[in-house]
């Protein structure tokens, strides 16, 4: 399908439009909101050329993919500081034991589910440059709130809200990874993207070595809060001077390189830019749509092993022969396989492109080998059970990025349905994590039998298996829909407000994938 528009300057009759059976019409509002800007700019900007994709692509990956890469590091790195915290005095200074920990885990997640249903209205209705500013902003203050904790009471308040803030962090920045790059390397960097928060122990892992080697007077966990808010807080002045609200209004592009984005956006994603009307419909097929429920169940399943990547720290403890400087060193390690696994995952997805379904499937089988043998091997075995343990915490989150990206991409242009199904996800992702601290109960120490076996059959086997169905019925209704594709059923048409009828691409009319029978579904 061309990347190009089909023109704005094109002018045609109600009567011409409502002949076709196929074609779609839309007034200006419910459209695209890249509409009105092409229709000025497109007609008079020229193709780009190979070179000049390549120069726009560079550019994008660093000021969009980079910019979102960081913010998703260091938001990771606020949210592990409980785990590097508990073997920094933490624990003693607030009153906590595992059972409370695990409480003060499920509390987070709680406060991630409350803020789905105002997250996802705020998104749609504010510039989503702003909210993320103000997510980064209020979750530093959070952080540095964490060093006047003296109590389990506080604890629980301080963790609900930085749940809360976070809920809707990563929708927004999917949301404009979405925005600005292709279909083909949005795909390809997801994994990539995931790789921040992978990567995020590593930093956060000498910083937390160097906090215990140093017995600051004040506690440690005190000081290892003090620099990671003071980062957020940094990160935060960055976002409100540079984080992008759309193709349209970011200021390091220019208007022809805007242009070409719209393009590559609305030919390649098939996808509309920004919609700032919600609408009832789209939310409503988003619910009884069978795909979002399958990638909901996915998440619902997949999520109840991640609160390993949490427990790991204390595993190692309990398997004894670690000190807890040494125990944060085979972290960062681990940390390090997570980033190379991304990595291998996005060189797959290169080769490989349209295959974001597979990729979750395949890159999931670590965290199963890792799980059984994790609960095989005796904890006397050191070396055999780090190898586990780093294994299976440190392989799923490349599925789990993906198929987040999964339930975006495969809602069609509709910016509506895109918002609820996040939010749905987000939703079972927040359930999940709710339970899964529970599932590492301290009469199961040491081994924690059971929460192994529940990740081995429910996570790392029926979860995927999930996937592998949303593959079969897309597959399905890809091949229907190309099979009865013309040229012409790619066009569409908005009513501006003179009355006129303006031709565009029919991804820019903001239809959901059931709306609009061209749109082919990314696998």
């Amino acid at each position: 399908m061309s990347e190009k528009i089909h023109n704005t300057s094109s002018k045609v009759s109600e009567a011409e439009v409502s002949s076709k059976s196929s074609t779609h019409a839309v007034k200006t509002k419910y459209a695209d909101l890249a509409v009105d800007f092409m229709h000025t700019y497109d007609a008079q900007t020229s193709e780009i050329t190979p070179e000049q994709d390549k120069k726009l692509n560079r550019k994008l990956l660093w000021r969009v993919l980079g910019l979102t890469f960081l913010i998703n590091m260091i938001m990771y790195m606020d949210k592990a500081t409980l785990s590097y915290s508990s073997i920094s005095g933490f624990w003693e200074a607030t009153g906590l034991d595992q059972n409370k920990y695990n409480n003060v885990n499920t509390v987070f997640y709680v406060g991630f589910a409350v803020g789905q249903i105002p997250g996802t209205y705020l998104i749609q209705r504010f510039p989503i440059s702003k909210l993320i500013f103000a997510i980064a902003f209020l979750w530093s203050l959070d952080i540095f709130l964490h060093c006047a904790a003296y109590n389990y009471a506080g604890v629980i308040v301080l963790r609900f809200f930085l749940g809360f803030l976070e809920s809707v962090a990563i929708p927004i920045m999917m949301t404009t990874n979405g925005m600005f790059l292709s279909q083909h390397i949005r795909e390809l960097t997801q994994p990539i993207f995931y790789a921040s928060c992978m990567a995020s122990p590593i930093p956060i892992g000498f910083i937390s070595y160097g906090v215990l080697h140093a017995g600051a007077s004040i506690g440690d966990w005190r000081v290892l809060n003090i620099i990671i808010g003071g980062l957020t807080f940094l990160l935060s002045i960055l976002i409100f001077f540079i984080y992008p609200n759309n193709p349209l209004e970011a200021s390091f592009l220019s208007t022809e390189e805007k242009v070409w984005v719209v393009r590559k956006i609305q030919g390649s994603s098939h996808q509309s830019i920004e919609q700032k009307h919600f609408k009832r419909s789209h939310a409503i097929e988003a619910f009884k749509d069978p795909i979002s429920w399958l990638i909901c169940g996915f998440f619902l399943l997949q999520q109840l092993a991640n609160n390993l990547p949490y427990q790991q720290t204390i595993l190692y403890e309990e398997m004894g022969g670690l000190s807890n400087l040494n125990s944060t060193l085979v972290t960062v390690a681990s940390s390090g396989f997570a980033v190379l696994w991304s990595v291998a995952a996005a060189i797959f997805l290169f080769i490989f492109p349209k295959t974001t379904c597979l990729t979750i499937i395949w890159s999931t089988l670590p965290s199963l080998v890792g799980s059984i043998a994790a609960v095989a091997l005796p904890l006397s075995n050191a070396i055999g059970e780090l190898g586990a343990i780093s294994l299976a915490a440190n392989s799923f989150g490349v599925g789990w990025i993906c198929a987040f990206g999964l339930a975006q991409t495969t809602a069609g242009s509709s910016y509506t349905k895109r918002l609820v199904r996040n939010a749905m996800v987000m939703a079972s992702y927040s359930v999940s994590n709710i339970i899964s601290p529970q599932l590492w109960r301290a009469k199961d120490a040491p081994n924690y039998v059971p929460a192994w076996v529940v990740q081995i059959v429910l996570s790392f086997t029926v979860a995927p298996s999930l996937i592998g169905l949303v593959w079969y019925l897309l597959y399905r209704r890809n091949k229907e829909r190309l099979a009865a594709l013309q040229e012409n059923d790619t066009v569409g048409y908005v009513k501006n407000e003179e009355g006129e009828l303006i031709e565009v691409n029919i991804a820019a009319l903001d239809l959901t994938d059931l709306e609009d029978k061209t749109f082919i579904y990314p696998l």
